[in-house]
């Protein structure tokens, strides 16, 4: 089978959105499929055309920025001609370009997939508000044209002013979540060279460094545990230099993160790579994900953890708290509260043989290959209603 992928950022740039995307064409070209990712060089020194990992990637030329979104005048062009070219039609939305492409899918009677990953929500503003309802037009024409719309759960489906919209369309598949195995050698270093010995316990964040992922609530829970737990160190997993778009966020926040720094008691990690990732949570005490808003609709690190033996707190957000709920291995706490988010830190500090689940069973359950055979399942589907 040969499957277009659509995304407006790809590797290198990491996201939860691009990481997913990422592990799922793996997964497909391993599975002997001739996959193309039609994506954006939002890097000018990325190659136009590359193959990686058995994926051919075709990046269109970037000619302006609006907000986080980017504009390509040769998307178009390029979209036609893959189009044509493939078996299967698959965006993965927010993707101001998917009505384009999924239009194409539709008008080429090929069976054209959205994954939609989350909701769109940019900092206020007048222009962002313009950009947010033009993504989100665009996002709705593309749900018109296509044949089927995919959620990681239910739950965020169901809740979604977006996916809620076409409900006949929806199809839930699990995200596909993979890390390579470590050491305990390795899972040393890493803690020698975050100089963790005498310290802990140790609370884990995930995230790039934006203003939907509810820095400022751990901040407090920080400061709620102090006297309890005056060596509690937060490592911080992620881009937290020159987020695009969150430059106020980050210049509110610093000055608070700093005095923790300061006392050794915050570390910015920077981007891990997978093999870090895996030291990174057998390094933790528990992994908080104190999301904001439905801009998070599952978060991916939580199962990275759960694969490590790891418990997560989580928000009681629509997706977000679905993977607490699927293993049992952590807590839900209310949405933006801190003091709770505390309790809960406390509570699996004390007790964490209340959070332990199955790993190995989280892990054969996330799987790519699983994820990669039930959207094929979904693309065949589609293909005999096509024909019939």
């Amino acid at each position: 089978m040969r499957i277009l992928t659509a995304l407006t950022y790809y590797r290198p740039y990491v996201s939860g959105l691009t990481v997913y995307t990422e592990r799922l064409v793996k997964a497909f070209a391993r599975q002997g499929h001739q996959v193309t990712v039609l994506t954006s060089q939002f890097d000018r020194s990325l190659p136009r055309e590359e193959v990686r990992d058995g994926v051919f990637i075709v990046r269109a030329p970037v000619m302006m920025r609006i907000s986080k979104g980017v504009i390509m005048p040769t998307i178009g062009a390029l979209a036609t001609k893959l189009v044509s070219e493939n078996d299967v039609v698959h965006l993965h939305l927010p993707q101001f370009d998917a009505a384009g492409i999924a239009l194409r899918g539709r008008f080429m009677n090929k069976p054209t997939v959205l994954t939609y990953h989350c909701d769109v929500k940019l900092p206020p503003g007048l222009f962002n508000k313009m950009a947010n309802y033009a993504v989100d037009l665009m996002n709705h024409i593309a749900a018109l044209s296509a044949h089927r719309i995919v959620t990681y759960t239910e739950d965020y489906a169901k809740n979604s002013p977006y996916a809620s919209r076409y409900s006949g369309k929806v199809h839930t598949i699990l995200p596909p979540v993979e890390l390579p195995e470590t050491s305990i050698e390795a899972v040393g270093r890493f803690a020698q060279k975050e100089r963790l010995d005498g310290r802990g316990p140790v609370i884990g964040m995930a995230a790039r460094f934006a203003a939907e992922k509810g820095v400022e609530v751990l901040l407090g829970a920080l400061s709620l545990l102090e006297k309890a737990y005056p060596n509690a160190v937060v490592l911080y997993a992620g881009q937290y230099k020159a987020v695009l778009g969150e430059e106020e966020y980050a210049g509110r926040l610093f000055p608070v993160i700093e005095k923790y720094r300061e006392r050794d008691q915050w570390q910015f990690l920077g981007t891990l790579e997978p093999r870090e990732m895996a030291a990174f949570y057998h390094n933790l005490d528990v992994l908080v994900v104190p999301s904001l808003n439905s801009t998070e609709s599952f978060g991916l690190v939580q199962i990275e953890a759960m694969m490590n033996g790891i418990p997560v707190i989580a928000s009681d957000l629509p997706g977000v708290r679905q993977p607490v709920s699927i293993t049992g291995m952590g807590q839900v706490v209310p949405t933006g509260d801190a003091r709770r988010l505390a309790q809960a830190i406390q509570e699996v500090f004390e007790r964490p043989q209340d959070f332990q689940g199955d790993a190995p069973s989280v892990k054969d359950q996330f799987s790519p290959e699983k994820a990669a055979k039930e959207y094929e399942k979904l693309f065949l589907q589609i293909s005999e209603e096509i024909k019939k």
